[in-house]
């Protein structure tokens, strides 16, 4: 364990960077609270989209590396913020009309437009829970109503009534002329209406804990700060969140970076030490636009588990996370191969090197083997030319290419034939585009033809390469326009597998059968 832990404190994987960040924290000791606090925000205005998966999982592996230099014990809290207004309709519910009757209320004051649950916030807060809990995910769910009503949040809320002033010089900094003149970090519920109020503040009694305002018809109203009767402003509402709970260690989007000075100034002025940040780009469609939850651009969850695994989505998430990805379907198959190779490589590692490999950090270092024999991007080429409308035409082919390998035996294998069926017909079928041969591929491809109407070997990867490339390396210059050419006429893409890996699964007579149909013009 000891060596384990020098190496994991050396280790360049980022979460181990950062989990190295908080424990600076606490370099002399333990927290009085008794635990490092991880956190992350939501804001349940729309569905849950995939973002908010990735924040949970990138949290949840720092918290991971974490707990491996350190023995101090974690929580990560996943905290709604659902007691905030609904500014506008999401597009991507239903009953939308019924909807906007409700607008600036609470979302857990705005009834459910799907009928399932007692408000709309429940609703996407219940979203939420199932795909965390899908995903096996340690973490407790804050609601911001009951933090707020429970009186959890009192002992914050007054001291920011007594350090009303100070908060409200961080904030006026940021604001426009305009706006400084009716902002105030408090937001009244209103008694009767029960909507989220953007008023001014007549007066903040920090004596007696107390708010007084106008409303929209010129009503004087005074509300204490406690109870759920006021919130915060959303800025103010991060760091007073920070201060009440302990938070040491949250992470947020680019688009919130700015805003950090801002958070971390509140959550001092509250007497509490600002947590530590990660701020990771963000996803952007394939269009480059910034996936938006409201909008529903860009893949959710489940489009995602429809076409993949879990395992090859948090691989993805794991990557680069400080660059910003696009996040579309294209992706799905490069993640899923890359993930396998991983899980393949692990074994053969040292213990540095483990801990630098994505599957560590996916699987809290409890690594499975991989069981793929095929890679997911080949068996979507095999899908393509065999014309495959269900994965027990691909084990056909697997099996020839790997006797012993069954569904029960390989099951990774049996979800990923399920998977590039549907792949393929819904995204390869579509756009693939064959071309006839030119002059010289058609030479090449005639000999090819007979080198493999010839070949009396096994079904061998290297063996059958060999031969493919024998046959363009005395034509082709560069040679990769040989492959480019086997793509484009024989599986109506731009670029494909290792040729000699395919022929061996989808089978040497079959490939010529393929070859004569190219040469005969039938495919393009």
């Amino acid at each position: 364990m000891t060596q384990l832990r020098d190496t994991a404190l050396a280790s360049k994987a980022w979460p181990f960077e950062e989990a190295r960040r908080v424990l600076k924290r606490y370099r002399n000791g333990p927290p009085e609270k008794g635990y490092v606090l991880f956190e992350t925000g939501y804001g349940p205005s729309g569905l849950p989209h995939i973002g908010t998966f990735g924040e949970v999982l990138r949290t949840t592996m720092i918290r991971r590396a974490f707990a491996e230099i350190s023995d101090i014990p974690t929580r990560l809290i996943c905290f709604s913020d659902d007691l905030d207004g609904m500014r506008k309709v999401p597009g991507n519910v239903p009953n939308r009309d019924m909807l906007a009757e409700h607008l600036q209320k609470p979302l857990t004051s705005v009834p459910d437009p799907f009928g399932t649950h007692d408000s709309f916030g429940d609703h996407n807060n219940a979203m939420l829970r199932r795909f965390l809990d899908t995903f096996g995910f340690d973490y407790e769910f804050v609601s911001a109503t009951e933090f707020y009503r429970s009186g959890q949040f009192d002992d914050v809320l007054l001291r920011a009534a007594e350090r009303y002033d100070d908060i409200m010089k961080i904030m006026l900094k940021s604001l426009r002329e305009e706006r400084r003149q009716t902002y105030s970090i408090f937001l009244p519920i209103h008694p009767e209406t029960g909507r989220v109020l953007y008023v001014p503040m007549k007066e903040v009694n920090a004596g007696d804990g107390t708010v007084t305002f106008d409303d929209e018809d010129g009503r004087e109203w005074t509300l204490p700060v406690t109870g759920g009767n006021v919130k915060l402003q959303w800025k103010p509402d991060f760091g007073a969140r920070w201060a009440a709970l302990g938070v040491d260690f949250e992470m947020y989007g680019k688009d919130h970076s700015t805003n950090t000075p801002i958070y971390d100034g509140i959550c001092r002025a509250l007497g509490a030490p600002a947590p530590e940040h990660f701020t990771y780009e963000l996803f952007l469609d394939e269009n480059g636009q910034k996936i938006s939850k409201s909008s529903g651009n860009g893949v959710s969850i489940d489009e995602w588990l429809t076409y993949a695994s879990s395992e090859s989505l948090s691989y993805f998430m794991y990557q680069k996370p400080k660059t910003a990805k696009r996040l579309y379907f294209d992706v799905i198959p490069k993640a899923v191969d890359e993930y396998h190779q991983q899980l393949r490589a692990y074994p053969e590692q040292d213990e540095k090197a483990r801990l630098n490999n994505p599957v560590w950090h996916i699987h809290g270092g409890q690594v499975p083997e991989s069981n793929m024999l095929v890679p997911f991007a080949m068996l979507l080429n095999l899908a393509s030319v065999s014309g495959a409308e269900n994965r027990e035409r691909l084990w056909g082919f697997i099996n020839r290419y790997a006797p012993e390998a069954t569904p029960e035996n390989n099951p990774d294998m049996d979800a990923a034939a399920e998977c590039a069926v549907r792949y393929f017909n819904d995204f390869v079928k579509p756009t693939r585009v064959y071309r006839a041969p030119t002059d010289l591929e058609r030479e090449a491809l005639e000999a090819l033809r007979g080198d493999l109407a010839r070949y009396d070997g096994a079904l061998d990867d290297e063996a059958l390469q060999s031969v493919v490339y024998a046959v363009g390396r005395d034509r082709f210059d560069p040679l990769r326009d040989w492959f480019k050419a086997l793509y484009e006429v024989l599986l109506g893409a731009s670029q494909g597998p290792r040729f000699g890996g395919f022929i061996a699964l989808y089978g040497v007579d079959e490939t010529v059968a393929l070859i004569d149909a190219a040469l005969a013009g039938e495919l393009a």
